[in-house]
């Protein structure tokens, strides 16, 4: 046993994004921290597509931002260029994406965390998870020091005993040429921990100078500038193209003659890949009939020359990389720089972590990011949020803070990860949230910015510009509603200048604003109405334009929640209810929800089943227990 070095409240292993929004959020909570990286060269590290937000992504990191977390922030100062997506798809949809520069990323996310108060960052490789009687009590590096803390947050990402593979190439080592955390695993292992096999990848990165972007179609940002976060006040952004080309047959037949070299086809590879982000080598395989694959060619930074080839990932070897992608249009003479390759790595069971993100049977533990199994850096950094916050809950006594479903797509993504566990790497889409109207990109804010407040990560500056806006907005629903007009000639003049139908009988303005075709810019300029920011009138627009489904979706909330507050006292014994169905029985002793709404989302528990909770629960609650 190792010298104790030093004493914490909370220690974070892992510098990526869920480990930064732990740290942050923990430190900013008053706890003293360690945030432990195996390199501080990499600290926010983006390995694959130096991208934030897309669909449903983006919703995240809105959410982590009107919740007082960091990404967002960075994300708009380091942006290359941002789209806002699915804009021709109804306003749930709606998402932005920004390129971001790799290293800029990097080094404003490091400066704020050397600078946060009661943070400590250390290059450190943990190799033991320091257990006592059930409840976690620290941490020991490879170098022999003992670290002490009272909560231990795991966001190893995809580096827990993590091996690259390409072509005959097969290696220890995490991304970036990182080195693999070997012990930890088998540490984690040794305290009881179920651990799985997952496997990323990523594309090669080529010379932007061996391209040529004449053959391609360029893909520019928005003229528009939007934000992330709602509390940046960027107006002005110089934006970098990407460019678009497409796979065809030669490059197929390439791929096709050569996959007994992949180390996805050849067994190399350990680990189920995501679904959502397959290799070239799987997209050709599975859609054989396609012929072509589009790819994003973008940039990773303004001071490098290495292009992101997306779409591209691969586990061929090099030269067979070089030799296919010189089939592409613009890229005949490109000169690679890096090559791709897969990764397999260790990861967590998600059913083994109650939706506080803490381990059920390891007090004190909590884990974050890929090393629950779920993909992407927005997942990530919205865990890290969730466990960092937790692990200063408990620390202070307090009830854990939880997300429900129809709060936000965090809630969604954590209900997912922990009541129906993956058996892949998780991504999160719009499609697994059941409340999308409720839970858009414009109004993370009005949803969650008072929450952070009540938990502490809010700060002063925030709330305030958050009250201003919802003050703005409020009013201007009202005076929308309070103005009528009726069916003169001026009038419909006016309206028949916008686009839309003449009056038959008066009406207010807010029933105009229903139409689709009527916008609040158009009513300002035509009724003298207050200006708006974009943001602004873009809420009052999708308000006026969907009041009836967004009442509709919230009360079919209120139905579900008379369900999902009913909580399942933890010493339930289900194997010894008779009434349940065997399967029920076993996932419910396994995964023990906290409520019945929960119980209802685990595969194998039928309405049966939650029909015999529900009297089990009135039984309990007759006999007073």
């Amino acid at each position: 046993m190792g010298r104790i070095t030093e004493v914490f409240d909370v220690i974070v292993i892992g510098a990526g994004h869920a480990g930064i929004e732990a740290a942050l959020a923990a430190a900013r909570l008053g706890g003293r921290t360690l945030l432990a990286t195996l390199s501080l060269d990499n600290v926010a590290l983006m390995p694959c597509n130096p991208s934030i937000g897309g669909p449903a992504k983006g919703h995240l990191v809105r959410e982590i931002d009107a919740l007082g977390g960091q990404m967002g922030i960075i994300a708009d100062r380091a942006c290359l260029q941002m789209r806002l997506l699915n804009t021709g798809k109804g306003y749930a949809v709606h998402a932005l994406r920004a390129q971001e520069d790799k290293r800029w990323y990097h080094t404003l996310m490091k400066e704020i965390i050397e600078n946060q108060e009661s943070l400590a960052l250390k290059q450190l490789m943990i190799d033991r998870l320091l257990v006592r009687n059930g409840e976690v009590v620290g941490v020991e590096a490879e170098t022999g020091e003992i670290y002490e803390a009272s909560c231990v947050i795991l966001a190893t990402g995809t580096y827990l005993r993590s091996r690259i593979v390409y072509g005959s190439v097969n290696y220890s080592c995490g991304p970036n040429g990182l080195r693999s955390a070997e012990k930890l695993s088998y540490s984690l292992l040794d305290n009881g921990l179920e651990l799985m096999r997952f496997k990323t990848g990523t594309p090669a990165r080529i010379d932007a100078l061996s391209i040529d972007y004449g053959k391609m179609e360029v893909q520019y940002g928005d003229d528009v500038v939007r934000n992330f976060s709602f509390i940046s006040d960027i107006t002005e952004r110089e934006q970098i193209p990407c460019w678009l080309t497409y796979t065809n047959e030669n490059t197929h037949k390439i791929i096709r003659d050569n996959l007994h070299l992949s180390g996805m086809f050849n067994g190399m590879v350990e680990g189920v890949g995501p679904r959502y982000c397959p290799s070239i080598e799987s997209k050709v395989v599975r859609f054989a009939d396609k012929e072509r694959n589009q790819l994003f060619i973008e940039p990773e930074g303004t001071h490098t020359r290495e292009m992101y080839v997306q779409g591209m990932s691969s586990s061929l070897p090099a030269d067979v990389q070089l030799k296919f992608m010189k089939t592409i249009p613009g890229l005949e003479h490109c000169q690679m720089m890096r090559a791709g390759y897969a990764i397999d790595y260790d990861c967590l069971d998600p059913l083994q972590l109650n939706l506080s993100l803490e381990h059920k049977e390891i007090k004190g533990l909590f884990s974050a990011g890929q090393s629950n199994g779920t993909s992407g850096y927005e997942e990530a950094a919205a865990q890290g949020l969730i466990a960092g916050i937790n692990a200063m809950r408990k620390i202070k006594g307090l009830d854990p803070f939880v997300l429900r479903r129809d709060e936000a797509y965090i809630g969604v993504l954590i209900d997912d990860l922990v009541t129906k566990g993956t058996d892949e790497p998780y991504r999160m889409m719009t499609s697994r949230s059941e409340y999308r109207l409720l839970l858009r990109n414009d109004n993370a804010d009005l949803r969650l910015t008072e929450k952070g407040r009540v938990i502490g990560l809010v700060d002063d500056n925030r709330y305030n510009i958050f009250k201003e806006k919802r003050t703005t907005f409020e009013r201007a629903l009202a005076q929308l509603k309070k103005i009528n007009i009726g069916p003169r000639d001026e009038n419909n003049s006016k309206l028949r200048a916008m686009g839309t139908a003449p009056l038959r009988n008066g009406n207010n303005l807010f029933e105009l604003l229903r139409r689709q075709e009527v916008t609040y810019s158009k009513l300002q300029e035509a009724f003298s109405l207050p200006g708006l920011s974009e943001q602004v009138a873009e809420q009052v627009e999708i308000y006026a334009k969907y009041e009836g489904y967004i009442n509709k979706q919230r009360e079919e909330v209120e139905r579900i929640l008379r369900i999902e507050n009913k909580k399942l006292p933890s010493d339930i014994e289900y194997l010894a209810i008779k009434e349940l169905s065997s399967e029920a029985a076993e996932k419910l002793a396994k995964i023990r929800p906290s409520s019945l709404g929960q119980a209802s989302r685990i595969s194998g528990v039928t309405p049966a089943d939650i029909s015999v909770l529900m009297i089990v629960l009135e039984m309990k609650h007759q006999k007073g227990s």
